[in-house]
């Protein structure tokens, strides 16, 4: 049977945006044994619902905005960027199914933002730190990120290996407060900013990180892990049960 996996496209507001950075998500997807779907930003919530009801999977991809911070109580800071109410009402109708039916979910920069807020989790407005988390190649490994031993990325490094990774990186926000049930699984040593999280689940795979693992694809072992893995989940997703007591209530 096919893996599909649902991924917004990542701005409504910028196309050439879109032309640029969904191919890497759409190759490592296909890479990995799935076939993307991709949600446009435009379409009508029932029809989104609809094609939701195919998937197995969600990809929150990046972006070039910034959550809106009136969602985390805070008030705009100069340094943050504008929102995009068209992402944000997706992927809070894709996080709504995936955590109502426990289907697999990655997400990759601003989707780990999203999560995390829509999690009641709380961000950095703008990284200030020794770190450059945005450096002009954001392709190339930037620094690196320190794995939490037990976590779902520490199962995907080779064993002996120390729970180090070089990573790539182009964002200036970051989650500051975890939303609920989210486990830090992953810092950047220097600095202590979050770069990974994982949700304290064992049946339930929700994984983001902060940096680009679709970008390195090609040329990481532990980027073709963190797709392949996902896949897998996905690709062993059955539709979460409803309890009997419950099912007894909706009958009677």
């Amino acid at each position: 049977m096919p893996v599909h996996i649902a991924i917004p496209e990542p701005t409504s507001t910028d196309l050439a945006y879109n032309q640029r950075s969904l191919p890497y998500y759409l190759l490592a997807l296909h890479s990995a044994g799935a076939t993307p779907i991709v949600v446009p930003l435009h379409e009508r919530q029932d029809r989104v619902a609809r094609l939701l009801a195919g998937v197995n999977g969600v990809l929150l991809p990046g972006s070039p905005h910034d959550v809106n911070p009136q969602r985390f109580g805070e008030d705009r800071i100069p340094e943050c960027a504008a929102d995009d109410p068209g992402r944000t009402a997706v992927d809070e109708l894709l996080l709504q199914d995936a955590f109502n039916l426990h289907k697999p979910i990655l997400g990759i920069c601003f989707g780990i933002q999203n999560l995390n807020v829509w999690l009641n989790g709380s961000l950095i407005q703008h990284l200030t730190t020794a770190i450059n988390h945005s450096p002009e190649d954001s392709a190339a490994g930037a620094h690196a990120v320190r794995i939490a031993k037990g976590s779902r990325l520490a199962g995907l490094l080779p064993l002996g290996r120390p729970l180090e990774e070089l990573v790539n990186s182009s964002h200036h926000q970051a989650i500051r407060t975890p939303g609920d049930n989210l486990l830090v699984t992953a810092v950047s040593p220097e600095d202590g900013v979050i770069e990974a999280v994982e949700l304290d689940s064992p049946e339930h795979f929700v994984v983001a990180v902060q940096w680009h693992p679709e970008r390195s694809y090609t040329q990481s072992a532990f980027s073709r892990a963190i797709f392949g893995t996902f896949v897998r989940a996905a690709e062993g997703w059955t539709p979460r049960r409803i309890e009997a007591s419950v099912a007894a209530q909706i009958g009677a």
